[in-house]
C-alpha cells in the first residue's frame, strides 16, 4: 500500500491507520488456555488463602478428616502419597505431559490391556473428569475395587486411583472429592520426557523432623554389639 501525498509515494506503516475490531482481537490473542472453573489447578491459576502441604510439584489442600500418608526416601524425595478419609484411599500421581495435548486417553488404554492381560475386566465409566475406568482385582486380602482417574493439564497430567469405598461407589467420594479438585500442579519450566514422574519433596521442615527422629531413635538405640572395634 502507499499514499500520493506531496513528495511522492510513501509506504504506510502498521500504525498510521488503526486496526479493526478482528485484528485487534488477533493481537491480543495468545496460546494459553482459557482458566478453568475448578481444579487440579495449574499454579498459575490457583485460588489464594488455601492451606496446602507443599510437596513441589504437587500441593496438597488441608482438608478436616483426611489423613495424608506420605513415603518418601531418605534423601526427602517422595515416592508414594496416599489419602485416606474413613473406608476410602486415594492415590496419587503427577506427570509430564506435552503442551499440545493431553495423554489420559493413551495411560487409560494401556491400563486397560494390562488389566486384562491379567484376567481382569476393567470398565469405562463417565466421571466430572471426563472417562474414567473401573475395576474389581484380586489382592492379597481378597477381591478389591479400584477406579483411576486421569486429569490432563497444561504440560502436566495428574492420576488419582481411588480404592475402598470410593472406588466401588462414586458417589461415597466425600472430602476426597474435595481434596482432588483442590490439588494445584507447579510444573517446572524443564523439558521432561513425556510420562516422567514430576519430582515430589517433602517440606524442609519434615525433613529435618524425620532427620532428627531417626538420631533420637539411633542414640536411644545404643551400641550394637560388634560395632565397638573388639570380638564379642
Amino acid at each position: 500500500m502507499f499514499s500520493r501525498k506531496r513528495g511522492g509515494p510513501k509506504h504506510v506503516r502498521a500504525t498510521d491507520a488503526p486496526p479493526s475490531e478482528a485484528l485487534e482481537r488477533s493481537l491480543a490473542a495468545d496460546d494459553e488456555p482459557p482458566a478453568p472453573e475448578h481444579g487440579p489447578w495449574d499454579a498459575k491459576y490457583a485460588p489464594e488463602g488455601v492451606q496446602r502441604l507443599d510437596l513441589g510439584s504437587l500441593q496438597i489442600p488441608a482438608v478436616e478428616g483426611v489423613e495424608v500418608r506420605v513415603q518418601a526416601n531418605p534423601e526427602g524425595g517422595v515416592e508414594q502419597i496416599v489419602l485416606v478419609d474413613g473406608e476410602s484411599a486415594l492415590q496419587l500421581g503427577v506427570f509430564a505431559a506435552p503442551k499440545s495435548e493431553g495423554i489420559w486417553d493413551e495411560v487409560r488404554a494401556e491400563i486397560v490391556e494390562a488389566m486384562t492381560s491379567d484376567g481382569v475386566a476393567p470398565r469405562e465409566i463417565q466421571g466430572p473428569y471426563g472417562v474414567e475406568l473401573t475395576a474389581r482385582v484380586n489382592t492379597p486380602d481378597g477381591p478389591a475395587d479400584v477406579r483411576f482417574v486421569g486429569v490432563d493439564g497444561p504440560r502436566w497430567m495428574v492420576r488419582a486411583l481411588y480404592q475402598g469405598a470410593a472406588a466401588a461407589d462414586p458417589g461415597r467420594e466425600g472430602v476426597l472429592r474435595e481434596v482432588l479438585a483442590g490439588l494445584v500442579v507447579v510444573r517446572d519450566a524443564e523439558a521432561r520426557p513425556v510420562r516422567e514422574a514430576l519430582p515430589l519433596q517433602l517440606p524442609k521442615e519434615m525433613t529435618e523432623q524425620a532427620a532428627a527422629e531417626a538420631e533420637e531413635a539411633e542414640a536411644q538405640a545404643g551400641p550394637q554389639p560388634g560395632t565397638n572395634g573388639r570380638h564379642p
